[in-house]
């Protein structure tokens, strides 16, 4: 028996390829099919069955689409509403991967609460159980949030979850592999617990839903949600109408006179370089979204659903991947791309964009009334924050950039309509302050990018204070 474990770093997700020494089940595949493809062939495999968890509000599936290609069949839960044949799954039902002595088998368990018709399932050897694909349901020290279908069903699953957790660790051995598909860096996590591997006896002991009573489990899950990326909202209907197979065909090659264009229409052109190189120089108008980043969970959250797109990289390879990244999440084609330098994305005689790179000490020693901008989620604010900066987490701040320039009006004045202060930006290690550095450099706001780590705040003497 084997389990191969395909990690989207980006979205903070894992799917897997399981099976014996000629067949296997693909759970939750990704919408770049070729991983799973490529995964099977190495192991000389035939895929017999590809399982979904639940409806996915996070990315796009590649489960569709893979079955057709294999002639697997799709294993979906039974409760599930989509609109393409499938084989629905019940609580209980058992699928045969590799027979012969010591059988390999899937066995379903409903675990609902991630979602109403969340299942789980179970490898089992000889009858004996050695993992458990638990999607949303039981993650590494927390679970999936229930706060995604229905605002009014939120309790409702939380207190599934709370049920479901308990069923898993009644009915499955200590040793039992626990392989879920969200983990650290998704926000389909309740909380952002660390860890790549765990079991039912170590999540016995370590993970809230097993160690606390109902009431108190749901009251703290609930207290705990932060906000939705705004994305979410697309990505359950795509996935119960049926996903479209996915183009990775290179998108355009656009000049610098196209490129200009794009962004005098006010289409988003997208800068894949790291931010050091960014605020250096870049086109201005254009935003950072480093391609080695959060990329997809970054752009698709803050960009108007369906706005154009166009990629700027150092090489194909960086365009490339970042295509594959944006199409998990359901941005399916760049209308263009370009790959090079500033330099050369340019028109002739166009001066490039830049701003200065900073850290905490810097910060420390700022001009009196400059604006310091917080762009970290609510809470992490919470936790800790500089005395008198503005909070606006930077999936808020496409919409917001008014109130920063109204602060820099407040606090340091202005020349007719052009502020005179500086806004310095910074989240928890400057990845989101990049991407808001460039936004408001995009805006014609005066930035400075902290580079730092917010850990260094209190030792450069900034003062630091907790929300009450």
């Amino acid at each position: 028996m084997f389990v191969d474990t395909l990690e989207t770093r980006g979205l903070g997700n894992h799917s897997y390829l399981a099976g014996g020494a000629d067949t296997a089940v693909a759970v939750d595949p990704p919408r770049d099919i070729d991983r799973v493809v490529t995964a099977a062939a190495r192991r000389g495999v035939r895929i017999a069955y590809v399982a979904e968890t639940h409806v996915h509000n996070d990315y796009v599936t590649g489960g569709l689409q893979l079955a057709r290609l294999t002639g697997a069949r799709y294993l979906v839960p039974a409760g599930a509403e989509v609109s393409f044949p499938r084989t629905p799954v019940a609580d209980g039902d058992i699928r045969t991967v590799e027979g012969g002595p010591g059988a390999l088998t899937l066995r379903a368990l409903a675990t609902p609460g991630h979602t109403p018709h969340h299942t789980s399932y179970v490898l089992e050897e000889g009858g004996h159980g050695l993992a458990v694909f638990t999607g949303g349901s039981l993650l590494i020290g927390a679970v999936g949030r229930p706060d995604l279908v229905e605002p009014r069903l939120t309790e409702r699953l939380a207190r599934a979850q709370h049920a479901s957790a308990h069923r898993l660790a009644d009915k499955l051995d200590d040793d039992v592999e626990v392989l879920p598909t969200h983990g650290f860096g998704s926000f389909c996590t309740s909380v952002q617990a660390e860890g790549k591997t765990t079991t039912i006896g170590a999540e016995r002991k370590e993970n809230d839903a097993l160690t606390l009573d109902v009431d108190t489990f749901v009251s703290r899950l609930l207290a705990g949600l932060d906000d939705i990326p705004a994305y979410y909202v697309h990505m359950g209907p795509i996935n119960a109408e049926g996903p479209a197979p996915v183009d990775l065909t290179p998108p355009r090659q656009a000049g610098a006179e196209q490129i200009a264009a794009r962004l005098a229409a006010g289409e988003w052109v997208v800068d894949l370089r790291d931010r050091a190189a960014f605020a250096g120089g870049h086109l201005a108008g254009a935003y950072n979204f480093e391609g080695d980043g959060r990329l997809g969970t970054y752009l698709a959250w803050l960009i108007p659903w369906g706005k154009p797109v166009t990629l700027l990289g150092e090489s194909p390879e960086q365009v490339a991947d970042a295509q594959r990244e944006l199409a998990l999440v359901g941005i399916d084609r760049p209308v263009a791309a370009a790959t090079g330098g500033p330099s050369g994305w340019a028109r002739s005689g166009e001066d490039l964009a830049s701003f200065p790179r900073a850290g905490f000490a810097d910060l420390a020693a700022r001009a009196e009334g400059d604006v310091v901008l917080d762009v970290r989620r609510h809470s992490e604010r919470a936790r800790g924050h500089i005395s008198g900066s503005l909070h606006i987490p930077v999936h808020e701040l496409h919409g917001r950039i008014g109130e920063v320039h109204g602060r820099i009006g407040e606090v340091h004045g202005r020349i007719g309509e052009v502020p005179t202060g500086r806004v310095w930006v910074h989240c928890a290690s400057g990845m989101r302050a990049a991407i808001a550095a460039s936004l408001l450099d995009a805006a014609g706001l005066p930035v400075v990018l902290i580079d730092d780590r917010f850990d260094a705040a209190a030792d450069a003497g900034l003062t630091v204070t907790e929300a009450r």
